[in-house]
Protein backbone atom coordinates (compact mmCIF):
# COMPACT_ATOMS: atom_id res chain seq x y z
CA UNK A 1 0.00 0.00 0.00
CA UNK A 2 1.31 3.20 -0.65
CA UNK A 3 1.97 5.99 1.61
CA UNK A 4 -0.57 8.70 0.90
CA UNK A 5 0.73 10.80 3.67
CA UNK A 6 3.50 11.93 1.92
CA UNK A 7 3.45 12.17 -2.41
CA UNK A 8 6.60 12.67 -4.72
CA UNK A 9 7.17 16.37 -4.78
CA UNK A 10 7.47 16.10 -8.55
CA UNK A 11 3.86 14.86 -9.39
CA UNK A 12 2.49 17.96 -8.86
CA UNK A 13 5.00 19.64 -10.99
CA UNK A 14 3.78 17.23 -14.12
CA UNK A 15 0.31 18.20 -13.30
CA UNK A 16 0.55 21.79 -13.06
CA UNK A 17 2.52 21.13 -16.76
CA UNK A 18 -0.26 19.54 -18.05
CA UNK A 19 -2.48 22.21 -16.58
CA UNK A 20 -0.47 24.70 -18.13
CA UNK A 21 -0.81 23.53 -21.81
CA UNK A 22 -4.43 23.61 -21.59
CA UNK A 23 -5.04 26.88 -20.27
CA UNK A 24 -2.73 28.56 -22.32
CA UNK A 25 -4.56 26.96 -24.94
CA UNK A 26 -7.93 28.49 -23.39
CA UNK A 27 -6.29 31.69 -22.86
CA UNK A 28 -5.89 31.69 -26.61
CA UNK A 29 -9.15 30.73 -27.76
CA UNK A 30 -10.97 32.95 -25.21
CA UNK A 31 -9.24 35.84 -26.49
CA UNK A 32 -10.51 35.22 -30.45
CA UNK A 33 -13.67 33.98 -29.09
CA UNK A 34 -16.53 35.93 -28.82
CA UNK A 35 -15.64 37.03 -25.10
CA UNK A 36 -13.25 39.92 -26.15
CA UNK A 37 -15.33 40.30 -29.63
CA UNK A 38 -16.91 43.38 -30.81
CA UNK A 39 -19.38 43.99 -33.18
CA UNK A 40 -21.31 47.31 -34.60
CA UNK A 41 -23.95 48.37 -32.27
CA UNK A 42 -27.16 50.57 -33.28
CA UNK A 43 -26.91 53.36 -35.83
CA UNK A 44 -27.09 56.88 -33.79
CA UNK A 45 -27.44 60.40 -34.70
CA UNK A 46 -24.28 62.65 -32.98
CA UNK A 47 -26.24 65.66 -31.90
CA UNK A 48 -23.64 68.42 -33.09
CA UNK A 49 -23.55 67.63 -36.73
CA UNK A 50 -26.46 65.34 -37.01
CA UNK A 51 -24.78 62.75 -38.66
CA UNK A 52 -25.48 58.99 -38.04
CA UNK A 53 -22.86 56.13 -36.70
CA UNK A 54 -22.34 52.83 -35.67
CA UNK A 55 -20.46 52.90 -32.44
CA UNK A 56 -18.51 49.41 -31.77
CA UNK A 57 -20.00 47.21 -28.81
CA UNK A 58 -19.18 43.72 -27.13
CA UNK A 59 -20.36 40.90 -28.50
CA UNK A 60 -20.82 39.34 -25.37
CA UNK A 61 -23.30 41.22 -23.86
CA UNK A 62 -25.66 40.63 -26.90
CA UNK A 63 -25.43 37.24 -27.38
CA UNK A 64 -27.62 34.64 -26.06
CA UNK A 65 -26.42 32.06 -23.06
CA UNK A 66 -26.50 29.06 -25.60
CA UNK A 67 -24.03 31.30 -27.82
CA UNK A 68 -21.79 32.61 -24.60
CA UNK A 69 -21.72 28.67 -23.60
CA UNK A 70 -20.90 27.23 -27.07
CA UNK A 71 -17.48 29.56 -27.08
CA UNK A 72 -14.55 27.41 -27.65
CA UNK A 73 -12.61 29.20 -25.14
CA UNK A 74 -15.62 28.79 -22.32
CA UNK A 75 -15.54 24.72 -23.22
CA UNK A 76 -11.77 24.43 -22.52
CA UNK A 77 -12.19 26.67 -19.51
CA UNK A 78 -14.94 24.43 -18.16
CA UNK A 79 -13.57 20.84 -19.04
CA UNK A 80 -10.50 22.48 -16.78
CA UNK A 81 -12.55 23.35 -14.24
CA UNK A 82 -13.96 20.13 -14.09
CA UNK A 83 -10.41 18.57 -14.15
CA UNK A 84 -9.80 20.78 -10.77
CA UNK A 85 -12.65 19.40 -9.37
CA UNK A 86 -11.71 15.80 -9.70
CA UNK A 87 -8.71 16.86 -8.21
CA UNK A 88 -9.91 18.41 -5.51
CA UNK A 89 -12.64 15.48 -4.40
CA UNK A 90 -9.94 13.04 -5.41
CA UNK A 91 -6.78 13.56 -6.32
CA UNK A 92 -5.42 9.78 -6.45
CA UNK A 93 -8.02 9.34 -9.27
CA UNK A 94 -6.97 12.79 -11.42
CA UNK A 95 -6.32 12.12 -14.62
CA UNK A 96 -2.76 14.12 -14.59
CA UNK A 97 -1.14 11.97 -11.09
CA UNK A 98 -2.69 8.59 -12.56
CA UNK A 99 -0.42 9.39 -15.72
CA UNK A 100 2.54 10.44 -14.16
CA UNK A 101 2.48 7.43 -11.75
CA UNK A 102 2.20 4.94 -14.08
CA UNK A 103 3.82 5.90 -16.79
CA UNK A 104 6.36 8.78 -15.71
CA UNK A 105 7.52 8.33 -12.63
CA UNK A 106 8.53 4.51 -13.24
CA UNK A 107 10.78 5.94 -15.65
CA UNK A 108 12.34 8.33 -13.26
CA UNK A 109 14.69 7.78 -10.33
CA UNK A 110 13.18 6.89 -7.17
CA UNK A 111 11.74 10.30 -5.94
CA UNK A 112 14.19 11.86 -2.82
CA UNK A 113 11.67 15.10 -2.60
CA UNK A 114 8.31 14.01 -0.55
CA UNK A 115 5.60 16.70 0.37
CA UNK A 116 2.45 16.52 2.66
CA UNK A 117 0.17 16.20 -0.12
CA UNK A 118 -2.72 19.16 0.92
CA UNK A 119 -0.96 22.03 -0.04
CA UNK A 120 -1.53 20.75 -4.18
CA UNK A 121 -5.11 19.68 -3.46
CA UNK A 122 -5.92 23.45 -1.81
CA UNK A 123 -3.87 24.69 -4.75
CA UNK A 124 -6.41 22.63 -7.07
CA UNK A 125 -9.14 24.16 -4.88
CA UNK A 126 -7.54 27.82 -5.89
CA UNK A 127 -7.61 26.72 -10.00
CA UNK A 128 -11.43 25.61 -9.57
CA UNK A 129 -11.72 28.71 -7.95
CA UNK A 130 -10.18 31.13 -10.58
CA UNK A 131 -11.88 29.25 -13.75
CA UNK A 132 -14.83 29.22 -12.19
CA UNK A 133 -15.31 32.99 -11.74
CA UNK A 134 -14.18 33.52 -15.19
CA UNK A 135 -16.67 31.16 -16.46
CA UNK A 136 -19.79 32.75 -14.20
CA UNK A 137 -18.70 36.42 -15.68
CA UNK A 138 -18.33 34.84 -19.21
CA UNK A 139 -21.77 33.30 -18.99
CA UNK A 140 -23.66 36.87 -17.70
CA UNK A 141 -21.97 38.57 -20.56
CA UNK A 142 -19.01 40.28 -18.76
CA UNK A 143 -16.79 40.90 -20.97
CA UNK A 144 -12.56 39.53 -21.01
CA UNK A 145 -13.64 38.02 -17.42
CA UNK A 146 -13.00 34.18 -19.07
CA UNK A 147 -9.19 35.48 -20.79
CA UNK A 148 -8.02 37.69 -17.37
CA UNK A 149 -9.27 33.91 -15.60
CA UNK A 150 -7.77 31.60 -17.80
CA UNK A 151 -4.53 34.04 -17.71
CA UNK A 152 -4.20 33.84 -14.18
CA UNK A 153 -4.55 30.23 -13.93
CA UNK A 154 -2.48 30.02 -16.42
CA UNK A 155 0.48 32.25 -14.77
CA UNK A 156 -0.31 30.15 -11.75
CA UNK A 157 0.02 26.52 -13.38
CA UNK A 158 3.28 28.18 -15.44
CA UNK A 159 5.05 28.78 -12.17
CA UNK A 160 4.61 25.93 -10.95
CA UNK A 161 5.72 23.87 -13.67
CA UNK A 162 8.93 25.89 -14.37
CA UNK A 163 10.47 27.04 -11.47
CA UNK A 164 8.50 24.93 -8.77
CA UNK A 165 6.50 27.78 -7.21
CA UNK A 166 2.98 26.59 -6.39
CA UNK A 167 0.99 30.07 -5.50
CA UNK A 168 -2.09 28.00 -4.08
CA UNK A 169 0.31 25.87 -1.85
CA UNK A 170 1.82 28.89 -0.17
CA UNK A 171 -1.27 30.45 0.33
CA UNK A 172 -2.54 27.09 2.05
CA UNK A 173 0.73 27.40 4.03
CA UNK A 174 -0.13 30.95 4.94
CA UNK A 175 -4.05 30.22 5.69
CA UNK A 176 -2.27 27.52 7.98
CA UNK A 177 -0.10 29.59 10.06
CA UNK A 178 -3.11 31.37 10.92
CA UNK A 179 -4.81 29.24 11.95
CA UNK A 180 -7.00 29.20 9.45
CA UNK A 181 -7.25 26.14 7.67
CA UNK A 182 -5.26 22.70 8.29
CA UNK A 183 -4.84 20.12 10.64
CA UNK A 184 -1.45 19.40 12.45
CA UNK A 185 -0.28 16.27 11.01
CA UNK A 186 -0.54 15.19 7.36
CA UNK A 187 -3.89 14.05 5.87
CA UNK A 188 -4.91 11.40 3.52
CA UNK A 189 -4.87 12.58 -0.12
Amino acid sequence: MPDITRIDARGPRFAASVTAVLLLVATLLSLVGISTGVGVGFFAVQPASGQTYAPLQWALPRASLAERAADPGFLLVLVIALLFVWGVASPRTAPWGVLYRRVVQPRLSAPTEFEDPRPPRFAQGVGLFVTAVGLVLHLAGVPWALPIAAAMAFVAAFLNAVFGLCLGCQLYLVLQRAGLIGRRGPAAA
